[in-house]
């Protein structure tokens, strides 16, 4: 594939400027709109923005992550906000950038805004269990069409039952796309969450893979790094719950003792006493 050259891309702007510049010669009196109709100028930003992405690609292939994330953000601002799956791709080939970069913090906001996307479009199965049932969040019972019901095609009418099935196997591509690009993110914000570390990060790494492991469209690859991770995270999780409350607890100290000095006391004259079954604390006074 050749480089893209950004000179040849048509700039919107530019032509409606241009067009705004032939209106000004016309009828002082007539109104002119210089904008595209809103479904070619649509069509022409896609385009824009595909041709950007398969620069970030090339950049990408090439190790060179940080030109590619600049393409990617290019694209981004060229590519109609309104299309979530298309943004949601890019959101996600960039964290898969920062995680080259080993930059987790990005890594996870980048995969935490392809996700949010994506769930515009297929809300996860887990969010909420009336949707199983046929029932739409407010109780409603949905159409039927929005749904995976299968659908009853009478034949009747031959050219309403292939735009039918049509229309079914869109949806079935989409719900295939979007299942594969949730996995592939979710799979880099846990990589991400693990990497950063801390107990916060590491119980969300643990609940993405939690979600991973209830897919059913990953590879076998994958499918062994979730199960090891899933063994693993436990451990890690307690022993950064342990770190954070003791830490915590030493800061609380020093605070208490800045306040009680005064008054001659400290918090030695306190006892903390963790509850097992909670992880709580309970103090006692002592002289």
């Amino acid at each position: 594939m050749s480089d893209h050259d950004p000179s040849n891309v048509p700039k919107p702007e530019s032509q409606a400027a241009d067009a705004a510049a032939s209106a000004d010669s016309g009828d002082d009196d007539e109104f002119h709109d210089a904008r595209f109709p809103a479904e070619e100028e649509a069509q022409k930003l896609v385009k824009e923005a595909q041709e950007i992405k398969s620069e970030a690609n090339q950049h990408f292939g090439a190790a060179s992550y940080d030109q590619a994330i600049s393409c990617y953000d290019r694209a981004l601002a060229a590519c109609p906000i309104y299309l979530d799956y298309d943004v949601a791709v890019l959101r996600s080939n960039i964290a898969a950038c920062y995680l080259k970069l080993e930059d987790w913090k990005a890594a996870v906001e980048s995969a935490t805004a392809s996700i949010d996307r994506l769930d515009k479009i297929i809300p996860p199965a887990s969010t909420d269990k009336s949707q199983s049932d046929g029932k739409d969040p407010n109780g409603q019972q949905n159409d039927p069409k929005d749904s995976d019901a299968v659908v009853e095609i009478s034949g009747d009418n031959e050219e309403a039952e292939q735009k039918e099935l049509q229309r079914l196997k869109e949806n079935d591509e989409t719900r295939t796309n979007v299942m594969r690009l949730r996995a592939k993110t979710l799979m880099r914000r846990a990589k991400a969450k693990t990497q950063l570390g801390g107990w916060g990060n590491l119980q969300g790494a643990s609940e993405d893979y939690q979600t991973l492991a209830a897919m059913g469209n990953l590879s076998s690859d994958d499918r062994l790094v979730v199960q090891r991770a899933l063994r693993e995270l436990p451990g890690k999780i307690n022993q950064a719950r342990e770190k954070e409350m003791g830490e915590m607890m030493s800061k609380l100290k020093d605070l208490g003792n800045g306040i009680l000095n005064p008054f001659g006391l400290s918090t030695d004259n306190f006892n903390f006493v963790q509850d097992p079954k909670t992880g709580g604390y309970s103090m006692n006074f002592q002289s």
